[in-house]
């Protein structure tokens, strides 16, 4: 695009000079003889640069109206102009943001260095800024990955309410992004440019917490030797994001619903309420209609705090976003922590997306941080591996409280003969009625291990090198154990 240039001369003939050498340049010029038509101008116009002389007809000189153009835009580079090169001058334009300074007589080879300089800059400036309204839109659209159908009501709930001021609970396991729903209703909001401010309500008693949520007046304690302001009064315009909100103390609870019905607090020992504009965004894993129920949650709080829910789901009942958050992990902690992008083979990809995640999102994040900071998978399949809970094999129920069963792992393999793949069941005592531990851990153990490599030499269609290098035994090791246990038979 053509730059446009505003110069502010109070001599004609240098307004006359200047225009015609930004035309053969290639620049638009917007020429005006005082700094208060400029200020106008540029309110509107935002030019590229500005070329300013120092000494200017009415009310404001030069150097005022180049502290008022940075104070409207600190990025526009301005080139001041004067007819005397006093040290002082120079000196004072510089500090107020000059980008540079000529002094006249000077001709088309004195402008063009500065002036190219401030054009590169500019550009330089905007480029900077399209790019961080970039990163800001990829942020928010990264907060809550997955393609799956249930996420994406959560993302369109989050839409709908992110332009009002209800207050929102948030419910899910521990580790599946409550807080970042929390930060993405807020971003989305008109509250976004002002404070998001957390308060985890199980992280402290509850007389640390009150003062913690309200702050304290002088005196009001032992040890209370200055008045403090609380987290509500940091949040005003903005949002207040309590979470573990089943935790809090009935007595706080109380207050907490005076400043969701009025707006009103306050601080301990203080005499008079305060007025806080505050949207709330609280947050729980626990059922909070049985605590109501069971008398240690505040009815009429729950149903303020519940205006709109937004229930988010385990990462087990949504396998499907698994390799796109593994993917999304991997590229932003190799960024962080200034590493190469990790290539995860398939085989590893595949026990992720079996492995249950009880620790949801966040275990999964941490997992891939910290294969990343080793710079190799051995501890993604060395964790799973290690997990308490041994992966389902095809066919397994899932356990309760999942929406359905695991999906089957594919295989191409023929299925195993009853005499060679025989089912796993528990070990049974000796005939004669002696039972040694020992033995019974060995034969539970050999057993354990010979469903596991099963399993992965389904996943991997039979390629035991992959297989040996999930399970992190040498190539030999592997055909020992395949022809150990009669798996050989079966392939």
């Amino acid at each position: 695009m053509t730059p446009h240039v505003l110069v502010v001369d109070d001599d004609a003939a240098m307004r006359r000079f200047l225009c015609e050498y930004l035309d053969r340049r290639g620049c638009a010029a917007i020429a005006l003889a005082n700094a208060e038509e400029a200020l106008e101008r540029f309110q509107s116009e935002r030019p590229d640069a500005i070329l300013l002389d120092v000494i200017l007809p009415g009310g404001m000189d030069g150097l005022e109206a180049l502290a008022a153009f940075r104070r409207i835009d600190r990025d526009v580079p301005v080139i001041v102009i004067s007819g005397h090169g006093r040290t002082a001058t120079v000196v004072q334009a510089m500090k107020l943001g000059a980008s540079d300074f000529i002094t006249k007589p000077f001709g088309d080879a004195d402008l063009e260095p500065p002036l190219a300089q401030a054009l590169r800059q500019r550009q330089l400036s905007q480029d900077r800024a399209l790019l961080r309204q970039a990163l800001q839109a990829e942020s928010r659209d990264a907060m809550l990955p997955g393609t799956t159908a249930r996420m994406q009501e959560v993302r369109d709930l989050i839409d709908r309410v992110a332009e009002t001021d209800v207050t929102v609970l948030v419910r899910g396991e521990s580790g599946t992004g409550k807080e970042l729903v929390a930060r993405a209703v807020h971003a989305r909001s008109p509250r976004h440019d002002k404070p998001f401010v957390k308060v985890n309500c199980a992280a402290l008693p509850t007389e640390l917490l009150e003062s913690e949520l309200f702050g304290f007046e002088k005196g009001a304690f032992t040890g209370a030797i200055h008045h403090k302001p609380g987290k509500f009064e940091f949040a005003n315009h903005g949002t207040m994001f309590l979470d573990e909100i089943s935790e809090m103390s009935p007595s706080l609870q109380a207050k907490l619903l005076q400043v969701l019905q009025d707006g009103e607090f306050s601080r301990l020992g203080g005499k008079g309420d305060l007025k806080v504009d505050v949207r709330v965004i609280a947050a729980t894993n626990r059922n909070l209609e049985l605590a109501v129920a069971g008398g240690s949650f505040r009815e009429d709080l729950f149903f303020r705090l519940n205006v709109v829910s937004i229930q988010l789901p385990p990462l087990r009942e949504r396998r499907e976003d698994i390799p796109g958050l593994v993917a999304h992990f991997l590229r932003k902690h190799s960024v962080q922590y200034n590493k190469p992008l990790l290539d995860l083979s398939p085989g590893i990809v595949g026990m992720l997306a079996e492995h249950d995640w009880p620790g949801n999102i966040r275990e999964l994040e941490n997992l891939i941080k910290r294969a990343v900071v080793l710079g190799g998978e051995e501890a993604i399949h060395k964790e799973l591996l290690q997990a308490p809970t041994v992966p389902r094999l095809r066919g397994a129920s899932a356990p309760a409280g999942d929406a359905a069963p695991m999906a089957a792992v594919p295989s191409t393999a023929p299925p195993a003969s009853p005499a060679a793949a025989p089912a796993a069941a528990a070990p049974s005592a000796p005939a004669n009625g002696k039972c040694s531990l020992k033995d019974i851990s060995r034969q539970a153990a050999r057993e354990a291990e010979r469903e596991l490599i099963l399993r992965m030499l389904q996943h991997t269609r039979w390629n035991r090198k992959e297989t040996a290098e999930i399970l992190g035994i040498s190539y030999k090791a592997l055909l020992y154990k395949i022809k150990e246990s009669g798996l050989d038979r079966a392939s």
